[in-house]
């Protein structure tokens, strides 16, 4: 296999932070030695993570068996995972905010059409849905774990508690019309066609497009995590990337 370098459009702060991180996980398992140091195990992960770089090119990259690849990724997915905020220190950070933004996108999988629970009508693909809530400046607050991309976007809202948490805080949220029907604190714009409504109804669809669209933003931060534009793992450890790549963010970028 031919072999290349490479560059990660992350700032030296993401790689001090996990290389801190594994150091201190490696103190405390009581770890004598690794083919890879700290450091170099964190810069795998993160090249995995930012990249999307298969086990195989990470390997060959490294110079390390793909088994070992395997394990530095998981054991590192999992202290970052750890660090994400739950839903409910989410909100409560939040509750300062005038309002929050709140969306669905759906991860691509490679499953195959016959896995209707992973199939999304709405994008005509296998994915898995997650829900997204950002500041009122686009900003990433949080992430939720992932469902089949079957699950509607109202349906996943409730299955997470998201409505529940919004309304406990009193926090305003914008949604669209995915989530008709959502109660609470969450707001969204007049349904019917646009020639069948009246002018003060599209000037509050207009309004409410305009604040919902920095809500891309959020969506945009996820997605720039390449690994989460074609998932090829196992449907079951989504989550744990999904959460590793927003305490990555959250920390970092602080």
């Amino acid at each position: 296999m031919l072999v290349y370098p490479s560059a990660l459009d992350l700032s030296t702060r993401h790689l001090q932070f996990l290389t801190d991180r594994l150091a201190a996980h490696r103190v405390a398992c009581g770890t004598r030695w690794r083919w890879l140091s700290a450091g170099r195990q964190a810069l795998l992960v993160l090249a995995h993570l930012r990249l999307g770089h298969t086990y195989a090119q990470l390997a060959a990259g490294f110079k390390v068996g793909v088994s070992t690849v395997y394990r530095y990724i998981a054991e590192a997915v999992g202290l970052l995972a750890a660090r994400a905020p739950d839903l409910a220190t989410a909100v409560t950070a939040a509750s300062a905010k005038a309002f929050v933004i709140l969306d669905g996108t759906l991860l691509p999988i490679d499953r195959i059409a016959a896995d209707r629970p992973f199939y999304s009508g709405k994008h005509k693909k296998n994915g898995m849905n997650v829900q997204v809530i950002a500041n009122a400046h686009g900003k990433l607050l949080w992430a939720s774990p992932a469902l089949p991309g079957a699950v509607h976007d109202i349906k996943a809202a409730r299955t997470h508690g998201i409505i529940d948490a919004l309304s406990r805080e009193g926090l305003a949220c914008w949604a669209d019309k995915g989530y008709q029907g959502a109660g609470g604190t969450v707001r969204m714009p007049f349904r019917g066609r646009w020639d069948r409504l009246s002018a003060g109804q599209r000037a509050v669809n207009t309004a409410h497009a305009r604040i919902r669209a920095l809500g891309e933003q959020a969506m945009a931060t996820l997605k720039t995590w390449r690994l989460l534009r074609k998932l090829r793992c196992s449907t079951t450890r989504i989550t744990s990337h999904v959460q590793a790549v927003l305490a990555l963010h959250l920390t970092c970028s602080n």
